[in-house]
């Protein structure tokens, strides 16, 4: 094949653009609203307890911002927030979390190569992300070499090990963990620390015995009179963030979530017969940020490109194609789906499709080259690209100019949904909810049932909604966007928007009046960093 050398420039293009915002618009800062008057602190908790307010979840519980757990967002996470405004009905002012101690946090979105083995000194640890750029992108920030504040990893950074006292703390929320994880000993045994069996340094840093006990049952000895429980969204949501390959991260399955939610709420609620508290049910991820940011047509070609990739593999692809059909080893209605075309202008990305028929056994001879599209094809619109994909798209394979990602080389299972996965996902989603709602009617004089689902359709379907004077939209774009850099989890005022979300749905079932959060008092998205 000839030196793609447009395509090489134009992956450059690609590469800086694809990991954007659907749009990332940007407009002049809002006023300082951070220094008006006090917002009024009063109310009544109703028939709910706030005394001793704990929570329990994943990293929409901890925290996590722009793709880390870091001092500031863990400082305004959603528990946190919404304590702030239990203190006015009665709930106490202090809130314990498991201080992170590091100011850019630990990258959960990247490969990080300093945790080994072996462990590789000279390289940069990586923490959140900040929008930077002329075409703004989501870019992670590098600790300099030899800083070791964020590395999960005790042997090379002591002060990850959480060291204040763990039977005072409120919040159990973990990053990145799932249903079945708050219920094993596994995932805090730093003794075994093997992913693959549930372990999770996140826990360990502040598991109260190490190996022996769970994030449920620590949560159930810090004895609270009311708890947050939003846990599960990660049962598939990592599942999706992989491309739905599922030897990184396996979609859980409806019996065991049904049993796993059971069993979590069912230990803290037996705890107490007072205590009470508020579940959420899981939105639309695929409407997020992070699932649209890249787009299915998302390869800038110019017609010179388009020509060249044209004459050098889509002819020799197409044609193959047209054999395997013609001897019936692909159906006509396949052989269009994957037919290759390469147009001047926005091209779909090239992909392997793992429900196309391998055609690897007949790629022998003179159709060798074509070994690498056995189950290729273009992108439609009915597939999905996780934002992970933007980190690969356009890049090249050992510097061969015509070896680029998603355009001559298709990507790999894990950068994309395809709607079989997509249809599987959401079907995986919609029982988890039908679980929490289950539980959340069967102890319907103990637990309010915040529809984080319908409020984040509603959101999106107006497109943007004003609160305390602010615009608010449903993406990145700063400073309205109440999503964070990573298109998943929100900033902060993101994060006190969705507190309101709860705090409804608790003054709805517990007679209760805790006042709003007034989210002008917490921080978006911050602008591009040029």
């Amino acid at each position: 094949m000839k030196n793609l050398q447009y395509i090489l420039a134009a992956s450059l293009i690609l590469l800086a653009t694809a990991c954007e915002q659907e749009i990332i618009e940007t407009v002049p800062g809002e006023p300082d609203l951070t220094n008006i008057s006090p917002d009024p602190c009063s109310g009544s908790a109703g028939s709910a307890d706030f005394t001793k307010f704990i929570s329990i979840g994943n990293s929409f519980v901890a925290g996590v911002q722009a793709g880390a757990l870091f001092d500031e967002a863990q400082d305004n996470s959603l528990p946190a927030i919404m304590n702030k405004q239990f203190a006015c009905v009665g709930g106490s002012s202090t809130f314990n979390q498991p201080s992170i101690n590091a100011s850019l946090g630990w990258n959960l979105f990247i490969t990080q190569p300093i945790l080994g083995p072996p462990l590789d000194l000279t390289k940069p640890v990586y923490g959140r992300m900040l929008l930077q750029g002329a075409s703004p992108r989501p870019t992670p920030q590098a600790y300099a070499v030899g800083n070791y504040e964020a590395v999960p990893n005790p042997t090379l950074n002591p002060a990850f090990i959480y060291t204040g006292s763990k039977t005072a703390l409120n919040n159990f929320g973990v990053p990145a963990i799932t249903l079945g994880q708050t219920l094993i000993s596994a995932t805090g045994n730093w003794a075994v620390p093997n992913p693959a069996a549930g372990f999770s340094p996140f826990y360990a840093r502040f598991a109260s015995n190490p190996g022996t006990s769970t994030i449920i049952s620590d949560a159930v000895a810090a004895e609270g009179t009311f708890f947050l429980f939003w846990a599960g969204l990660d049962d598939f949501f990592l599942h999706a963030a992989f491309g739905a390959d599922p030897t990184k991260a396996p979609l859980n399955t409806a019996p065991a979530f049904e049993f796993q939610y059971g069993a979590a709420i069912g230990s803290l609620l037996a705890s107490n017969p007072d205590l009470k508290g508020v579940v959420g049910n899981f939105p639309n991820i695929f409407a997020m940020p992070h699932f649209t940011a890249v787009t299915w047509n998302a390869v800038p070609l110019d017609a010179t490109t388009a020509a060249t990739v044209t004459t050098n593999l889509a002819n020799n692809y197409n044609a193959f194609l047209e054999a395997m059909a013609a001897n019936s080893i692909i159906t006509e209605g396949e052989m269009n789906l994957r037919k290759l075309e390469y147009v001047a202008g926005q091209n779909p990305i090239l992909i392997n499709d793992e429900t196309l028929t391998d055609l690897a056994p007949y790629m022998a001879g003179p159709y060798a080259g074509l070994l690498p599209y056995a189950k290729a094809r273009q992108t439609t619109n009915t597939d999905i690209l996780p934002l992970s994909a933007g980190t690969i798209l356009g890049t090249t394979i050992g510097g061969d100019p015509n070896k680029v990602n998603g355009v001559t080389i298709p990507l790999a299972d894990q950068y994309i949904l395809i709607p079989t996965e997509i249809a599987e996902i959401e079907a995986a989603r919609t029982a988890f909810n039908t679980s929490v709602k289950a539980v959340a009617d069967a102890n319907a004089t103990r637990l309010a049932l915040a529809d984080v689902n319908k409020a984040l359709l509603d959101f999106i379907t107006a497109r943007a909604s004003v609160s305390n004077n602010i615009t608010l939209t449903p993406n990145i774009n700063p400073p309205t966007g109440i999503y964070s850099e990573d298109g998943v989890h929100p900033n902060s005022r993101g994060y006190a928007f969705l507190a309101n979300i709860f705090i409804d749905a608790i003054n709805t079932k517990f007679g209760a009046s805790v006042p709003a959060v007034n989210v002008s008092k917490y921080k978006a998205t911050a602008l591009p960093i040029p």
